[in-house]
């Protein structure tokens, strides 16, 4: 809603599917505007259509102007009806002439159509600057009415799993249990009415997950809720198209369910099948409105939109409401004509098994078994939708429990891709309870197991456990998430090894999200099976005893089972890896990241270094994956281009496979280069992106890491309103879901955000326990990135007693750096950011980060005394400018020379370095940095130049921006006060302030200033 209840006046038209809150969203506009803090509050007026307001022409218009309070003598004559728009403007200026005025007019749509045409014709002449804003709520289920054509359109969109997994869980007052909050999840789509109706219709017991599995979540009667009489009103001789249609897009996979077509000459043959609906001679439907058919003309119905001769339901509800609404043998008998339609246009793919399937109306091995093999055919082009529905179907047709389970899981997967995670997990939990035979388990060996040992049913748990996990990795806790992934590796090592690798490797993925370093090398080092640290690519270990065995090396391990390595990691150069594929690359993965964890750099970059090189030659460049652990590996290794080339080679290949994970993994990685190359807009425009795709298809912990980064980016580019939103944000999640690196980075944005406005103390209480060693220490990646910031915020307050005291969470070489020196307080602080420095200066050596060497310097000039800091500061300023990354943190670095330069009163050489700093700062949208350096400048003497466009009247707040603009004008201080109803005083005491924020000494700097802006 928000964007959409702010100021200004204008009309828009307002619609959504039924149930999906139209009234809700007037209610709010209206409680929004009426209790505004702004003076004068708009006056609300309310207006609803009904069948009152449509039996007689201009009878809304009536309901509209009596609610206006427009005189009886000045209303409109039905009879000139051309009259009624100027008369509705007139109420409206009037209604509007002593405060600003929203009309929220609710199911305009049922309003006679002179009263829309009238409405209409007033509201396209509202002007977006003026007092009236007017809110026109229409049905969903239908085209917007002509009369309201060029109207801007708000649509009521469906909330976000997130959202509506919110909206269950208030309305079952908490007491809901996940699998069941999920089912209703996935069976609501977003609609808060059809969420709220089938949450009431299950008892506590129920939603507690007490008792039998739940029942069809969304059944005929639930849709019809939100629906109403929408259907009955259908002529019969529409039914049947409409039912074609609906059967033909049940397994449409879009983003949008709205954007799901078919062809029209399609399901008219369909509907032709079920007999009652016939086509035109060509082979058409016209679309024309009801009310202007001839008699006798067939027309579409309107529930239904057609374009570009494909057809669609207005409302998703309303297609789900028609489906359901049909009879089991109605159902089957659409699918069967539907198949035998695109037989007929010479159709033989996966669609027409699928509706040969749902026509079938009992369980059938074979029918399941070549729908199932259709499903997993990767030469077949299909949706992750659509094999997700077809794995589903073929594991309800199956006749053994296996093979039940195994395409539930199958199905699950694709569902996952596809970015719907509460259906994976729906799927999984079917796979479970997949029907036993007598006297064995879900899924534990029996008689019909076709391999020995029942290792069809542990590949089946394993698959089942792998899924799981990475289903939770996406939106759940991500313990749990490992847990289940460790659990998929051992279950899957016999039966399925290259699959078991993977789970690994995602555990480690989990264990890093949780920032679990040991977690980590556990996972890396096979779960358990191997000793956590071993590492198969260091030759040199102790522990690595290496055995020639063809094309493979055989590494023991610790006394253990000897593990095979492919040569890559072992010491293959680069060819070796040239179109290899993940049997190679992940072990070169593994291999250089637990080096990493170890803290054997040089021993890490090597097979990272090599995996990187070998994704840029490799002949697969279809393989996503490959390209997203390349880009992972290359950003450990702090190559950045390298970063942003396979990152984007994953996104488009994630882009035309339609894998919505991959996408969300690409643009994270993508965020995170440009972060660090110092090209913050970009990172925040793949963040946005990332984030919208991410609350759209419920993965939570995707979401949570895209806010960080925004709010990384909010602590350079904007205020701090929205850094607090954007960390607020995602530190919910990380706490409810243990994700400690996006918890690790909100909570360096907010100090950033805190450094910016000149607020070190806050911002060094907040990055201690972060960077200080010992248990609370953040992320152990992501902790040294925020050294700098907590270097200059301990710097900036030396000399000042910090809140609370540090001492209790100093630890070894820190409180030992303290004690030694004797410090306290601030001075023990600084004790430890020397420390941490050191900490810094041994990552910094690495070369993950390119900006690291020059923060590292900056950190040493804080730090050192007076004759040496003015060379670090230089030294620095030089790195800067050889290694590039960007105009902000070489900003930052002059910001705080100039500052140390001033205090000095060495003010031109501070004004020099100030001065470079402002126009860093600008270059790449620093605005609230560029303040500081601003103020610096002042603060030396020099008058800074005026902020570019209008950045700089941003900072004066409401009364001063009025203020300025009118003496840019050529007003007198008395003249602003008469045209502001305020004293002289309170003008003389706004304009100082004005001339202070803006860096302005008269009014003809102010002008220019204010005109540039302009």
């Amino acid at each position: 809603m928000t964007g959409h209840t702010g100021t200004g006046g204008g009309a828009w038209v307002v619609t959504g599917e039924p149930g999906c809150g139209r009234t809700a969203f007037l209610e709010n506009a209206a409680r929004t505007d009426g209790a505004a803090r702004s003076s004068p509050a708009r006056a609300v007026v309310r207006v609803a259509g009904g069948p009152a307001a449509s039996a007689a022409p201009l009878s809304g218009l009536r309901a509209l102007l009596r609610a206006l309070g427009a005189p009886a003598e000045g209303r409109p004559d039905p009879d000139v009806p051309d009259a009624s728009g100027p008369v509705l403007l007139t109420a409206l200026l009037a209604a509007s002439a002593e405060a600003p005025l929203l009309v929220c007019a609710d199911d305009a749509h049922l309003w006679d159509a002179a009263s829309r045409a009238a409405v209409g014709r007033a509201a396209r002449r509202l002007r977006a600057d003026g007092p009236v804003r007017m809110l026109l709520s229409v049905a969903g289920h239908r085209a917007v009415d002509a009369q309201f054509a060029g109207l801007p359109v708000v649509r009521v969109a469906p909330l976000p799993p997130a959202e509506a997994a919110a909206l269950v869980e208030e309305a079952a007052g908490g007491a809901v249990d996940r699998a069941v909050r999920d089912a209703l999840v996935d069976a609501g789509d977003g609609n808060p009415a059809l969420l709220l109706a089938m949450v009431r219709r299950l008892s506590p017991a129920r939603l507690r997950g007490h008792g039998a599995p739940l029942p069809p979540p969304a059944d005929a009667a639930l849709l019809g809720g939100p629906v109403g009489g929408l259907l009955t009103r259908c002529p019969r001789d529409q039914e049947d198209l409409l039912l074609a249609v609906a059967a033909a897009l049940r397994d449409e996979d879009a983003d949008d369910p709205r954007d799901a077509r078919v062809d029209i000459a399609l399901a008219l043959r369909a509907a032709e099948r079920l007999g009652t609906t016939t086509p035109g001679q060509d082979g058409t439907l016209p679309h024309i409105p009801p009310h202007t058919a001839p008699p006798g003309t067939r027309v579409l119905p309107e529930a239904l939109v057609l374009a570009d001769g494909e057809v669609g339901f207005h409302s998703d509800l309303l297609r789900r409401a028609v489906y359901a609404a049909a009879r089991p043998e109605r159902r089957r008998a659409a699918h069967r004509a539907l198949a035998g339609a695109l037989e007929d246009a010479g159709s033989a793919g996966l669609p027409v098994l699928l509706h040969r399937a749902r026509g079938t109306p009992a369980p059938r091995s074979a029918t399941a078994l070549r729908l199932a093999l259709a499903a997993g055919d990767p030469v077949r082009a299909a949706s992750p939708g659509l094999r997700c529905a077809a794995f589903a179907r073929a594991a309800e047709l199956a006749g053994d429990r296996v093979r039940r389970a195994e395409w539930c899981t199958a199905a699950a997967e694709q569902a996952l891709l596809g970015g719907r995670t509460h259906r994976a997990l729906r799927l999984l939990d079917s796979a479970f309870l997949a029907p036993a035979l007598p006297g064995y388990g879900p899924l534990d060996p029996g008689p019909d197991d076709p391999g020995p040992d029942g290792s069809a049913a542990a590949a089946v748990r394993g698959r089942v456990e792998f899924v799981r996990g990475m289903t939770l990795l996406c939106d759940g806790p991500v313990d749990e998430a490992r847990a289940s992934l460790l659990l998929a590796a051992r279950l899957l090592a016999a039966p399925a090894p290259r699959q078991a690798q993977n789970a690994l490797l995602a555990a480690s993925d989990a264990a890093w999200a949780a920032g679990d370093a040991a977690g980590c090398l556990h996972a890396l080092s096979g779960g358990g099976e191997s000793a956590v640290g071993d590492d198969p690519s260091a030759p040199n270990s102790p522990r690595a005893q290496p055995v020639s065995a063809g094309r493979r090396t055989l590494v023991r391990l610790g006394g253990g089972r000897a593990a095979a390595i492919p040569e890559a990691a072992a010491g293959a150069d680069v060819s070796a890896l040239r179109g290899a594929d993940e049997g190679v690359l992940l072990p070169v993965y593994r291999a250089g990241l637990r080096a990493l964890l170890e803290g054997r750099f040089a021993e890490a970059a090597r097979p990272l270094r090599r995996l990187v090189s070998g994704a840029d030659h490799a002949r697969t460049a279809d393989d996503a994956e490959a390209a997203l652990r390349a880009a992972a590996a290359a950003l450990l290794l702090g190559d950045l281009g390298s970063a942003r080339r396979t990152g984007a080679r994953a996104l488009a290949v994630a882009r035309t496979v339609g894998a919505t994970t991959a996408l969300a993994r690409a643009r994270e990685y993508l965020a995170y280069a440009e972060l660090r190359s110092g090209r913050h807009a970009l990172a925040r425009t793949y963040a946005e992106e990332g984030l919208r795709t991410a609350l759209r298809t419920g993965q939570g912990n995707k979401a949570a890491q895209y806010r960080a980064v925004l709010a990384l980016a909010a602590s350079i580019e904007s205020g701090p309103d929205l850094v607090a939103r954007y960390a607020s944000a995602a530190l919910e999640t990380a706490r409810q879901h243990g994700l400690v690196q996006a918890a690790t980075m909100a909570e360096w944005a907010t100090a950033r955000a805190d450094l910016a406005r000149g607020r070190p103390r806050e911002a060094a209480d907040r990055l201690g326990p972060l960077v200080r060693p010992g248990t609370r220490r953040g992320h152990f990646a992501v902790w040294m990135l925020a050294v700098p910031c907590f270097v200059e915020a301990v710097a900036a307050t030396a000399g000042r007693p910090l809140a609370g005291s540090p001492t209790a969470d100093v630890t070894g070489h820190a409180r030992a750096a303290a004690d030694a020196t004797g410090a306290t307080g601030a001075s023990e602080a600084v004790a430890v950011a020397a420390v941490v420095v050191e900490e810094f200066a041994r990552w910094a050596g690495f070369g993950a980060d390119p900006q690291a060497p020059a923060q590292l310097l900056r950190c040493r000039a804080l730090l050192a005394p007076a004759d040496r800091a003015d060379a670090l500061y230089r030294a620095a300023v030089d790195l800067h400018d050889a290694t590039g990354g960007g105009d902000f943190e070489r900003a930052r670095t002059e910001l705080l020379h100039g500052k140390w330069l001033r205090r000095r009163r060495r003010l031109r050489e501070a004004r020099d370095r100030l001065g470079a700093a402002l126009v860093g700062f600008e270059r790449c949208g620093a605005r609230v940095w560029a303040d500081q350096a601003r103020a610096e400048l002042r603060a030396g003497g020099a008058a800074p130049a005026g902020r570019a466009g209008a950045g700089g009247l941003s900072a004066l707040t409401p009364q001063q921006l009025r203020i300025a603009h009118f003496v840019a004008d050529g007003a007198t201080n008395r003249e602003v006060a008469l045209t502001l109803s305020v004293s002289t005083r309170t003008v003389d005491y706004h304009l100082r302030k004005v001339f202070a924020v803006l860096g302005v000494r008269s009014r003809v700097e102010l002008a220019r200033l204010v005109d540039r802006a302009r």
